[in-house]
């Protein structure tokens, strides 16, 4: 079983930024495929940005330009940069990780949520 962990999530003014951390437990982070999604009240779950075991990076339309995705394999941890934020990126944001399992099907495991609020 692989833990995942959120943190950073705060209130955050328009145009502000923030900065969001996951980190996971066990010697695999290397193998995983890693992604924050997001979920504001009464909408659908959806990708913000997604991390290949091998680097490979995808951003949802919505926050294209704005944030950045990395990971840190020394520090089993991946980070999403928010920058020039606005009231709509208001949500909960949870963390991912995809473990490769034999047959090629995947096994995710999610993160508990850090809540992101952008207003005055």
């Amino acid at each position: 079983q692989v833990q995942v962990v959120e943190s950073g999530g705060d209130l955050v003014q328009p145009g502000g930024s923030l900065g969001l951390a996951c980190t996971t437990s066990g010697s695999i982070f290397t193998m995983l495929h890693m992604a924050w999604h997001r979920q504001a009240p009464g909408k659908q779950r959806e990708l913000v940005a997604s991390i290949t075991s091998d680097g490979m990076i995808r951003y949802g339309d919505s926050v294209k330009g704005r944030f950045t995705i990395s990971r840190d394999n020394s520090k089993n941890m991946v980070s999403l940069q928010l920058d020039s934020l606005r009231p709509e990126d208001t949500a909960v944001y949870y963390c991912n990780a995809d473990l490769p399992l034999n047959g090629g099907v995947f096994e995710r495991y999610w993160g508990q949520g850090t809540q992101v609020t952008v207003s005055s």
